[in-house]
């Protein structure tokens, strides 16, 4: 989960919270509530944290055990994938 992610990268560099506040420019209190889990942050701040612990934003949504297979998806496996638009 990303609230332990942060916990965890936060202690390793030995940052307090409000160290990692100011780097984020927000109040304690914000970044408190994102080690919580009751509240997560914008994108935009995920790439800041990520920057910060110099870890990927995969790692930081605890997606680091899926692997992606080494080649390209063929055309057949393109024309599979759903048609969702970005937003």
């Amino acid at each position: 989960m990303l609230k332990t992610r942060l916990r965890q990268k936060r202690m390793e560099h030995g940052f307090t919270q409000s160290k990692m506040s100011e780097y984020l420019d927000m109040q304690v209190r914000s970044y408190q509530k994102y080690e919580e889990g009751s509240r997560y942050p914008p994108y935009s701040t995920l790439i800041k944290i990520a920057d910060i612990f110099n870890v990927s934003l995969d790692y930081l949504l605890c997606r680091d055990e899926f692997k992606n297979s080494p080649e390209a998806p063929s055309d057949e496996q393109k024309t599979n994938l759903p048609n969702h638009p970005i937003s």
